[in-house]
């Protein structure tokens, strides 16, 4: 995988469509007028859309839509004022369909939505410590019923497993064929969904027997990294800012959120974890975690787990933080990373 750049905090700090289905063609009649746009927005704002009219022709009316969703229709080139509360942080793309002297044309721009939460850093303790494979990449981590699973990484030495956290005896362990790099798992609906990196493939397995019910191939052109699930749906990230949202009978994508940490994009979120109504995610060669709000996408705490690293043995191949498991029982999350000898209980306390 490749290097990328984290939160900031931790760190320091036209398109036109012709009716009847005709083929698009650049739109030079109609634009929005982007000298009122601001360059980021943030929730709470809004935003005036109107349409700049070079040649003076005559407009019946203008629909208006952001993100493919219809907001409003205006006569004539009125404006329109829409309010950012209830979307999802990222770009919102503009639409305006315009009808003109007998014709409709569209016109489309983009505005970026940032987020307004300034994240929290979160503290914590460590709870115990145990004893973690040396040799595994770990690269998923879960809990259920009161028993760890891992999925770990590398071509040739991927795996899947359950075991005792405490003594590291394995119960039940099934190997990827060679060709296939392990990354995330979740456990919903009696299953385990787990990804491969580059291979756009994941599988599915009975819970108890790990006998693989499935394989499939990605909905999206995607890599795969981590998972989690709130029950209902899957949770999946690809390396980059983006969390999409699977439904996991159909295993089609819905939707996905960006992740944001104030006005900056938070890349390479990798592994995933839903704890009380957000999502935990490990960030990529960061040794942190962040906590992002599964509605919009804002990074609302940080949890910098960087003193860890310094707890354990330092070897050639020790590699980053990665692997978050969180045990409703107790309420506290177990963390790992690639390659650590040791794995931490940890209590957040705020």
């Amino acid at each position: 995988m490749k290097k990328y750049n984290f939160l900031f905090i931790i760190l320091l700090g036209v398109i036109v469509t012709n009716c009847g289905g005709a083929k698009k063609e650049n739109n030079s009649l109609f634009t929005f007028d982007s000298s009122q746009f601001k360059e980021q927005y943030q929730l709470e704002e809004s935003i005036d859309l109107a349409l700049l009219n070079p040649n003076t022709l005559s407009v019946d009316s203008v629909v208006y839509f952001v993100n493919d969703t219809k907001i409003g229709t205006k006569k004539g080139l009125d404006k329109l004022s829409f309010n950012f509360k209830n979307q999802k942080l990222g770009y919102q793309n503009l639409k305006a369909i315009v009808y003109y002297e007998g014709e409709l044309i569209e016109a489309t721009d983009r505005v970026e939505l940032v987020s307004n939460v300034e994240p929290k850093l979160l503290q914590y303790t460590i709870v115990n410590t145990y004893p973690h494979d040396i040799q595994a990449y770990t690269q998923g981590l879960e809990f259920y019923r009161d028993t760890l699973y891992e999925s770990t990484g590398q071509k040739g030495a991927s795996f899947l497993r359950k075991y005792d956290y405490k003594t590291g005896k394995v119960f039940k362990q099934t190997n990827l064929e060679a060709i296939y790099f392990g990354e995330g798992i979740t456990i919903i609906n009696n299953k385990i969904f787990q990804l491969t990196w580059q291979e756009k493939t994941g599988f599915v397995y009975n819970v108890n027997t790990f006998k693989l019910q499935k394989s499939f191939k990605y909905d999206k052109d995607i890599e795969g990294w981590g998972l989690t699930n709130d029950g209902k749906y899957i949770y999946q990230s690809d390396g980059s800012e983006k969390i999409w949202k699977m439904d996991p009978n159909t295993l089609k994508m819905i939707s996905y959120i960006n992740a944001y940490s104030l006005s900056t994009k938070v890349t390479a979120v990798n592994e995933l974890e839903w704890i009380e109504g957000k999502i935990y995610g490990n960030v990529y060669q960061k040794d942190a975690i962040a906590v992002i709000n599964p509605q919009t996408g804002a990074v609302e705490g940080i949890l910098n787990l960087a003193d860890l690293k310094t707890k354990i043995t330092q070897l050639p191949d020790t590699d980053v933080l990665n692997g978050i498991a969180y045990n409703p029982k107790t309420k506290t999350i177990f963390v790992t990373g690639k390659n650590w000898d040791k794995m931490f209980e940890l209590k957040i306390t705020n």
